[in-house]
């Protein structure tokens, strides 16, 4: 039968395996949600692209629909684009970094996990 002390160590490994499988589930649906929006960015450049620069488009910005031109949307498109790609490759990095932090624990504390 478990010690005290066993029984405590091996509440607080399922504790901080429990944290970590939560982290890397947040991470994940972080990702997820980034990619969504990049590929939407994706796909308004890709129709604004042979539009006429002077055509009017609508942009929502802080929930009001704005009027622009195609010409005035593209470059903050572009923009906004290239900082989703760059927050998308610093949460793939976190989420590998914390993945490895995961696995290097495991191996540390024997851990092995049983599929139910």
């Amino acid at each position: 039968m478990a010690t005290p002390q066993q029984a405590k160590r091996q509440q607080d490994l399922q504790t901080q395996y429990t944290n970590y499988k939560n982290t890397l589930q947040q991470l994940a649906s972080k990702i997820g949600d980034v990619e969504q929006e990049a590929e939407e960015h994706k796909l308004v450049l890709e129709t604004l692209g042979p539009a006429p620069k002077d055509r009017k488009c609508f942009r929502l910005i802080n929930g009001v629909l704005v009027e622009r031109t195609v010409e005035e949307v593209v470059p903050v498109l572009e923009t906004n684009a290239n900082g989703l790609k760059n927050v998308l490759e610093g949460l793939v990095k976190e989420y590998k970094k914390k993945q490895e932090e995961m696995n290097s624990w495991k191996t540390k504390n024997n851990i092995q996990v049983v599929n139910q």
